[in-house]
């Protein structure tokens, strides 16, 4: 077990464990986190397992975790990776089950006091247009040659298909297409969990919010935003779905032996990776990429979904009913970027799961409306509970490989907020505090309760401290619809 006083204390938000610690590390271990939410994880073993990923080959510059840290699946969530490329080594449990798990979110001009006697008729529409719920299937019928296409294309076949618009697109991370997918690599038993599911939901912690711009921070990156103060915004959170999860399971299987072929040493069977210039580290970065795009394709079925809704009930009672993209991003990646690492270039791999983009001002890969600004950074909150827009910084991309936090983080397991909380007792309590509620499930919302979280807040105030991501706006929610 690792104690707090095994850490060396960098600032009141930063802090590490030196490469020292153990004697298999090839890297030191950077902690964003302040000493409160430190104590927070000491009982659950992402420390541990942060150190552990410290050991993998070809690592470079440090590991980095974010603030809203919990235990994952071999590597920690809220973790940060980068191996050197092509030499270094890719693990999918470094990147997540739901690949490219990721939040999009889009804006009003809708005043919420306009808005608020039909919050309850939109959430209802939200509900009916965007299918939610496990193995739940979305209207959106494809062969599996269009689904090929998705992998492919990824967003860009959501527009040929007029279900985006050339905004979207620009204001999509990687404007919503990774190059280098190839479906060929991607099992039948995917495919088939895939093809019927673009444009759903899924359940866990995934949804779709409606908010009200609460309070804004940063005046002249909200206007070039487009967030409006007393307005009402929605985000969608989801990835994969069950395409990207069999993807993941079907590599860590198969990369069991290729450790073994490889003779790669691991502390955790769990972490278990590929050199990214082998046959198998190939395969996986296709795969993994035909799952991206996929994901990037859901989220904008959703949002064109969700514009349908809107319209619906809003449209002849509004002045202008339309959503408009901020952005979209992903937090469960692995992206091939280039660092300044010791003052050199240096082409890597980074591993990024729980843990979002933030590039900070200049970054050619942002829209030029955002280069002066900085990345949009979208940090959503538990259920009822507040959610953040931030931008990137300077000061992330030399410490944190351009990276910030993703959400709140949970300190309960579902299992135990099932025990915990019920699920109609917090739906009514959320009712009465004027959030709109629509679930499919009573014990899926026990699993997501406001208690099973850290405080979203202080996760923000941790990253903003630190200097690796700064404040925008703060949103408040209205309305919310999960599986």
């Amino acid at each position: 077990m690792i104690a707090i006083q095994d850490l060396k204390r960098i600032s009141d938000y930063e802090w590490e464990i030196p490469q020292t610690f153990r004697q298999d590390m090839r890297v030191p271990v950077r902690i964003f986190a302040t000493r409160r939410l430190l104590e927070k994880v000491m009982d659950d073993k992402s420390l541990e397992q942060a150190v552990n990923a410290a050991t993998l080959p070809g690592l470079v510059g440090r590991v980095v975790v974010m603030p809203d840290m919990h235990q994952g699946y071999g590597f920690p969530i809220g973790g940060v990776a980068a191996t050197r490329y092509p030499e270094g080594v890719i693990s999918p449990g470094a990147i997540g089950y739901d690949i490219n798990c990721g939040v999009r979110l889009l804006a009003t001009s809708i005043e919420y006091e306009e808005a608020k006697t039909l919050l309850g008729d939109l959430a209802t529409a939200l509900d009916h247009y965007c299918p939610s719920g496990v193995g739940e299937k979305g209207a959106l019928r494809m062969s599996e040659k269009e689904l090929d296409q998705v992998c492919r294309e990824g967003a860009r076949w959501t527009l040929k298909q007029g279900y985006a618009t050339e905004m979207d697109l620009l204001r999509t991370e990687e404007g919503g297409c990774l190059e280098g997918a190839d479906p060929s690599k991607v099992s039948p038993h995917a495919k088939e969990r895939g093809r019927p599911q673009l444009g759903t939901l899924g359940a866990g912690n995934h949804f779709i919010e409606v908010d009200v711009v609460e309070q804004i921070f940063d005046a002249e990156a909200a206007r070039v935003m487009g967030l409006e103060e007393g307005a009402l915004a929605l985000q969608i959170h989801c990835g994969s779905r069950g395409f990207g999860h069999q993807i993941c399971t079907d590599y860590v299987r198969e990369f069991q032996s290729a450790v073994k072929r490889y003779g790669i040493q691991l502390p955790d069977r769990e972490l278990v990776c590929a050199p990214l210039n082998s046959p198998e580290g190939q395969n996986y970065l296709a795969a993994m990429r035909s799952a991206a795009n996929y994901a990037f394709a859901n989220r904008q079925m959703l949002a064109h979904n969700a514009r349908i809704a809107f319209e619906q009930v809003f449209a002849g009672k509004v002045r202008d009913w339309r959503l408009r993209q901020v952005y979209d991003i992903a937090h469960n990646m692995g992206k091939i970027e280039t660092h300044i690492i010791d003052g050199q270039e240096v082409k890597v791999c980074v591993h990024r799961k729980g843990a979002t983009r933030a590039f900070g001002p200049g970054s050619p890969e942002l829209p030029d409306e955002y280069r002066r600004i900085g990345q949009p950074v979208l940090v959503p909150g538990s259920m009822g509970t507040a959610s953040w827009v931030l931008v990137g910084t300077e000061s992330s991309m030399q410490r944190a490989f351009g990276s910030s936090c993703h959400g709140a983080g949970r300190v309960m397991s579902r299992q135990q907020a099932k025990k915990q909380v019920r699920g109609e007792a917090l739906r009514q309590e959320l009712e009465a505090d004027g959030i709109r509620v629509r679930a499919g499930s009573m014990a899926g919302l026990a699993e997501e309760a406001p208690q099973a979280y850290k405080d979203v807040d202080a996760v923000v105030e941790t990253v903003a401290g630190a200097e690796i991501a700064r404040k925008v706006a703060r949103l408040r929610p209205v309305a919310v619809v999960k599986g």
